[in-house]
């Protein structure tokens, strides 16, 4: 199986113009996250797609393939499509071009949960939730499985409702944590950026939610992750912080 890792990364960012540039702990934080998914074992390629010059001059130099896209593309799904169009893979893995603290194994445990699970079209993983304030924050999505840890439904609320659960550690059972990085097969990925964007994935902000919409199935993969992207300046030092407690 030919998996291709792909970072989308866009200069203009609304909370963070230039994030992708930012210094983080004497590295640009998009070096970041290419040197950590360069060293997966499953990914074949690990290639950067991009609207901005500087940004590509910046993987050509961590030693990344680029590709320009089109800046208007409305999302890094559409944005990885783009850069795959042309390429022979069977799996592509969309890796969040804001998360400096990105493993190479957490990519490693997507890839084969592919591998593993012919039938769903799309993976992406999960964790626990480890705190009441996430589960209650809309800035976290929520995910519900079926028996096959396939997911039902993403959300930023904790639906489903309970009228009996009055315990929130209870009610922390019935989700998981989604943890933002997908994989998706070839075709579906396609067919997903030739399907236009779907009203109850902009009522949520969720564009996973367009996969479901098209009855993909997506395998969930539950693994002992916590990271901290980067979403504005502040979160920078967030980061530095917990690079500063690993070992060298």
């Amino acid at each position: 199986m030919k998996v291709i890792g792909v970072i989308p990364s866009r200069f203009a960012s609304v909370r963070f113009p230039g994030k992708p540039l930012a210094p983080i702990a004497g590295k640009p934080l998009l070096q970041w996250v290419i040197e950590g998914s360069q060293k997966s074992k499953l990914l074949q390629k690990v290639l950067v797609a991009t609207d901005d010059n500087r940004i590509a001059e910046l993987a050509k130099k961590c030693g990344a393939e680029y590709v320009m896209t089109a800046p208007e593309l409305p999302s890094g799904t559409d944005r990885t499509w783009a850069a795959l169009q042309d390429q022979d893979f069977d799996v592509a893995i969309n890796i969040q071009g804001d998360e400096p603290l990105i493993q190479s194994h957490i990519l490693d445990v997507l890839a084969q949960s592919m591998q593993d699970n012919p039938e769903c079209e799309m993976g992406t993983l999960a964790r626990h939730f480890e705190s009441d304030e996430d589960l209650q924050s809309i800035n976290t999505a929520k995910i519900i499985l079926n028996h096959k840890s396939e997911a039902i439904y993403f959300s930023r609320l904790p639906i489903p409702y309970s009228r009996v659960l009055r315990n929130p550690q209870e009610k922390r059972i019935v989700h998981v944590q989604h943890i933002g990085i997908y994989a998706y097969r070839k075709k579906f990925l396609e067919r997903l950026c030739q399907t236009p964007v779907q009203p109850m994935e902009i009522h949520e902000g969720l564009e996973q939610l367009r996969a479901l919409y098209l009855g993909g199935k997506i395998k969930v993969t539950l693994v002992d992750y916590i990271t901290q992207g980067v979403d504005t300046p502040d979160d920078v030092k967030k980061v530095e912080k917990i690079l500063s407690k690993r070992s060298p």
